[in-house]
């Protein structure tokens, strides 16, 4: 069989500033024509990462490939990755056709690729109007027709639907869509897992900068099946006992876990079998945002 190389590949990177450990030890790899969720609450290290799958950062420790190699090793890299960290690097007093015919000139890309790329983006009739008329959801999308000018092969977008109406966000969903059609890749960074939930194939969660699950959407949805909150002073041991069980477990605190896909009387049966002590065990049904909360909950609270 044909071994397909990844699109995306983060091996054990880490970056710190100070005495702050932003990203740690992180490792992934995303395979081409998915789309992923890269989710995690504000400061989990997200844009971090991302700055550094574009070498817009250097790592401390570890490596971040792009289409194989480290991004600033690319041949023509605006041609082959396309990027939007920030909706507001315009300058306010540009057009959005000038902005993007500036960017294109800098990429030798022909003129005629500007009127291609707003019309992908339904920003055509705004073209001519200056950038400090635009609406945030507008600026997105001037911000993704900058990214598709060199009609790349990897997308890399931080929080794209922030300030798209819901009109906006099914059409971004529907252009990711087919986008990737044709093997093309798409890292979608966001804090929100509803905003992304009907979009992506798999999600990447990382907290504090560590990775906290990397799974299908689907495999993340069938928690959402029910799930039972567990208290006890023997976490590890009980967790053991579960996963001897096929049983998926999330931890919440040094003392409280939720086990996935089951049912209290089961629970109570394994620990009891595994004379594991329960404190407490509640049967509780979920939502995706529930189980995102659970996965990227603070110990320490």
């Amino acid at each position: 069989m044909e071994r397909v190389e990844a699109a995306v590949v983060a091996e054990s990177l880490s970056k710190r500033f100070g005495a702050l450990l932003a990203v740690d030890n992180l490792s992934f790899a995303l395979e081409p024509g998915t789309i992923t969720g890269f989710l995690g609450p504000n400061g989990a290290g997200k844009t971090t990462t991302l700055r550094m799958l574009l070498g817009l950062a250097a790592p401390t420790s570890g490596r971040a490939l792009v289409l194989g190699r480290p991004y600033a090793q690319l041949a023509q890299p605006a041609l082959r990755v396309g990027a939007v960290l920030e909706a507001t690097d315009f300058h306010p007093g540009r057009t959005g056709r000038d902005h993007l015919r500036m960017l294109g000139e800098a990429a030798g890309l022909p003129r005629a690729r500007v009127d291609e790329v707003l019309r992908l983006v339904e920003l055509s009739d705004a073209a001519g109007r200056r950038v400090k008329g635009y609406s945030l959801g507008m600026r997105q999308r001037l911000g993704l027709a900058a990214a598709l000018l060199g009609d790349p092969e990897l997308l890399i977008l931080d929080e794209p639907a922030n300030g798209l109406d819901p009109e906006g966000v099914r059409w971004l969903r529907d252009f990711l869509r087919t986008f990737t059609a044709g093997r093309r890749t798409v890292l979608i960074s966001s804090h929100v897992l509803a905003e992304v939930a009907q979009t992506v194939d798999q999600v990447l969660i990382i907290n504090r900068g560590r990775l906290v699950v990397e799974t299908s959407l689907d495999q993340l949805t069938a928690r959402v099946g029910g799930s039972v909150r567990i208290r006890t002073s023997e976490v590890e041991k009980l967790i053991a006992a579960l996963r001897h069980e096929g049983i998926e477990t999330s931890r919440s605190n040094d003392h409280t876990l939720l086990a996935h896909g089951t049912t209290s009387e089961r629970v109570g049966d394994l620990a009891f079998a595994a004379q594991v002590p329960i404190h407490e065990l509640i049967a509780e049904s979920s939502s995706l945002e529930d189980v995102f909360l659970e996965l990227t909950s603070d110990p320490a609270t």
